[in-house]
Formats: C-alpha cells, structure tokens, sequence
C-alpha cells in the first residue's frame, strides 16, 4: 500500500471461498478497495467490539441500499497500513486481476475474482454473509443481497486491460 492512497471502499463480513476443485471451507475478513489495490484482510488489529457494531451497521445499510461503495468509521488508511504488515492479508494490484465479475444466485450476491500472485492463478468467491454459526467451525448461514456492480466497475476502469 501506497501513503497517498485512500480507501474506496470497506466491507466486513466478508466470506471468501475458494473456486478450485477439491477446496473445503472458506475464511471471513474485509474486503477494502483504495484507489490502487483490492485487499482482503483476514488478520486485523481492529478490536472485536468495532467489528461486532460495524457488522451489524452494514446489514442494516445493505437492508437499505445495495451499493457496496460503502466506508466504515473506525477503520482508516492508518488501520489499513498496519494490517498490511502482516503477510497473511493479500494486497491485489488491479493489474494482478486477470478476470473480475459479479453472480446473482438464489441464496445472495458473489464476486468472482481471478488472478496471479506470486506466479500462482487463484480463484475465488466473495459473499457478504449476514448471519453465522460458531460451532463446530465458523461459517455463514445467511448471505446479503448486494449490488457488485460499481465494485466491480471501479476495478475494470483503472486496469490497463480487462478479461
């Protein structure tokens, strides 16, 4: 992450799943959108009681308002920076995004993403999910209906091609 980039878009409650074969489960984070990169950050320093209030804010923005364009307070460029350091986040260039789009499905709204990192092709599905089961192992039992639509859009007009 650059110093003079600013945060477009946050979005917590985020479910990532990967679209390989033979993959399992899936993990939870934010997806932020700056002006320079896609990041989905899974280990944060933000404390537990932000992250509860926030969650329960954005379904009730997206209860609202589909548009995913949206900013949380509490979470800035400063917060971003020291998630960053740790190595587990991933930090996507938008040219490191060789196929981008968005799926309506019955049970709520995906983003697909592809793209090369660190010379492996990766897939993936994010879904903003409402409601979770802790046990045995934490997963959604409920995802949100969103639009993806500008998410997506804000990518493919900042890369210098798209698939």
């Amino acid at each position: 992450m650059q110093p003079d980039e600013k945060i477009q878009a946050h979005l917590v409650s985020v479910w990532r799943e990967s679209k390989k074969f033979f993959s399992i489960g899936g993990k939870e984070g934010m997806l932020v959108l700056t002006d320079k990169h896609l990041m989905f950050i899974h280990k944060t320093e933000s404390k537990i009681n932000w992250w509860k209030a926030i969650t329960q804010r954005q379904v009730v923005n997206f209860l609202k308002s589909k548009n995913t364009m949206i900013r949380h307070d509490g979470y800035d460029e400063e917060d971003l920076m020291n998630d960053m350091e740790d190595d587990r986040n991933i930090e996507l260039s938008f040219n490191d995004i060789s196929s981008i789009s968005h799926i309506e499905k019955d049970w709520g709204s995906s983003l697909q993403l592809e793209y090369q990192k660190d010379g492996k092709e990766e897939k993936f599905q994010y879904s903003i999910a409402q409601n979770w089961v802790k046990y045995p192992a934490k997963e959604p039992t409920k995802y949100m209906k969103v639009d993806w639509e500008p998410f997506v859009q804000y990518i493919k007009d900042r890369q210098n091609f798209t698939k």
